[in-house]
Order: C-alpha cells, then structure tokens, then sequence
C-alpha cells in the first residue's frame, strides 16, 4: 500500500516562495534592498554614535578607536557600509526619478544601470579603502 506524501501547509509555501529570489521581479529586489540598506543604516548610525562615545575617555580613547579602525575586519565593515550607502541612495535617486513620473515604463533598466553604476563606485572606493 502506497504511503500519500505529505503535502506542505499554505504557510510553509508562502514563506518559501517569499524567500525564492528566481520568482521575484526586479522592483521587488529594489523594494528589499531600500528596506535592508535603510535598516543597516540606521543599525550603523546608532553603533556610531556609541563608539564615538569612546572619546569622551581623552586621548586614550582616541587612540584605542584609531588603533581598531584600521584593522582589516573593520576596513571590510567600511566596505559594506559604503555599499549599504551606495545602494540605498542610487535606489532613492530612482524611486525619487520615477515619483516625478520620468522613466516610469523603463524602470527595470534605471533600476540595474543604477545598481551598476553602485558596483563600479564599490569597487573604486574598496580599493580606496585598502590601499590609502
């Protein structure tokens, strides 16, 4: 006697096909990528504002932060925060472009030209990072 197969609940799909980036369109990509980068911005903002708190010890505390900003785990922290700044303005830019009713059959293109033009500026200011 054949065992039936289990089938998935209506949750258990729903989150799946959530978590499916191939069945996603690219405005859906622009949408998650505005809501990570602004909550990775915020996130970065207020652990800024602790670390700054560290030169209230004086000198020392000074140069305990800059002895830590210039490890490499950090170097690479500052990569992601520029992609993260990156990504998110050149998003705004086209949400702010499309808003004004510019380009509003083509934004799938304004969309990866501006995801494009934040890879190049990545990698110019990584290397900038690692090598000044």
């Amino acid at each position: 006697m054949a065992v039936p197969i289990q089938q998935k609940s209506t949750g258990a799909r729903a989150l799946q096909a959530w978590f499916n980036p191939l069945k996603r369109s690219a405005g859906f990509l622009a949408f998650v990528l505005m809501r990570v980068t602004g909550i990775g911005l915020v996130i970065y903002l207020l652990l800024h504002m602790v670390v700054i708190g560290n030169l209230l010890r004086g000198p020392e505390g000074w140069d305990a932060l800059v002895a830590t900003m210039k490890s490499p785990a950090v170097l690479v922290l500052d990569v992601i925060l520029i992609a993260g700044i990156l990504i998110h303005m050149l998003n705004g830019i086209r949400v702010t472009i499309i808003g004004l009713g510019f380009g509003t059959s083509s934004h799938k293109g304004i969309f990866w030209t501006l995801m494009a033009v934040a890879a190049l500026l990545l990698a110019y200011s990584g290397w900038l990072v690692f090598t000044k």
